[in-house]
């Protein structure tokens, strides 16, 4: 089969083109033959290594597709079943993938094999960070960095539908449109704009309750001046580099503010938690609530060029890689 294999650390030149055996699963495996791959920034960071992970390596956390073969004592899944898997083991770029059966969900029928692998991801850490992180209730003020990307626009669409006033950012004037027609209040370019300058005056001086930054040290200092008085700031990205070390006074100063560094990993690392994340995901997504945009898609064997474009901020909504 095809697989994309990362021979070091480093740039999307170390992706190369390899033909592997399809791999037959052991015992609680499934093997999913891949209709769609997901395209995420985390497989960027393991790439470069700023995520280690032991080389050589097939990279790729999530795909969706149809269950193959089954290994012993497996009995969530059947040979036939539609299935999607979003965190791990690594090994999504390839043709198939054999992941344990905890680990993988079932697609209904509702959700496409290919909307699913757009959005496990993305759509399971919009759900962790907007319901058990920081729960967001009715009427209150949030700051949602990066709107336009694929973690972005879900965020945006489900707090929305909890009731929130939405307060995106984004780069440029074609993603700030995209943002507010997906339901944002208000929408600030980070670019040319003080965006905490812009938060307090839409918000009375007060500032927003929450803040989702998966941008790192260009949206830092920001995001802590657009905090109001026991604000959380909730850091889940590093898209411009992880964040610099910084004194805890720093948060008493800027109003004892909370700050957290999650994962999605911690929040569905039970099968039950997983399959509670995923049901609430597809839910909005077959009801409507959530709309995920596939705006760009590559064959799994120029996934050079899909890393390429996602760091150069050259994609908007959900990537998917297609074998």
């Amino acid at each position: 089969m095809l697989a994309i294999e990362a021979e070091r650390a480093g740039g999307p030149e170390v992706l190369k083109v390899v033909e592997r055996p399809v791999p037959a699963p052991g015992p609680g495996q499934i093997l999913v033959r891949h209709a769609a791959v997901g395209l995420n920034f985390i497989d960027t960071y393991q790439r470069s290594g700023l995520y280690p992970v032991a080389f050589p390596a097939v990279l790729g956390l999530e795909a969706a597709g149809v269950v193959e073969a089954i290994g012993a004592g497996v009995t969530r899944f059947a040979v036939g079943d539609r299935a999607a898997y979003a965190n791990g083991p690594i090994g999504a770029y390839a043709e198939a993938h054999c992941v344990p059966e905890g680990r993988a969900v079932h697609v209904p029928a509702a959700v496409s094999l290919e909307v699913a692998a757009a959005s496990m991801l993305k759509g399971m850490t919009a759900e962790y960070l907007l319901r058990r992180c920081f729960p967001v209730q009715p009427g209150q003020a949030i700051l949602i960095h990066a709107a336009a990307g694929g973690t972005g626009q879900i965020l945006v669409q489900w707090a929305k539908h909890l009731g929130a006033i939405v307060i995106a950012t984004a780069g440029g004037e074609e993603k700030l449109v995209l943002a507010r027609s997906l339901g944002a209040d208000h929408a600030i370019d980070y670019r040319t704009e003080d965006v905490a300058k812009r938060v307090r005056d839409i918000t009375g001086g007060k500032g927003v309750a929450v803040a989702y930054d998966s941008v790192g040290p260009a949206t830092f200092e920001g995001t802590i001046a657009s905090l109001a008085r026991r604000g959380t700031f909730v850091s889940f990205g590093n898209a411009s580099g992880p964040v610099a070390p910084f004194a805890p006074l720093r948060l008493q100063q800027a109003g004892s503010l909370f700050f957290t560094r999650p994962t999605l990993v911690d929040y569905v690392a039970t099968t039950e938690d997983l399959d509670a994340c995923a049901a609430a995901l597809f839910e909005v997504i077959a009801s409507g609530v959530v709309k995920i945009a596939i705006s760009q898609t590559f064959p799994l064997a120029q996934v050079r060029a899909a890393h390429e474009a996602l760091e150069g901020r050259r994609t908007t909504g959900s990537t998917l890689l297609i074998p």
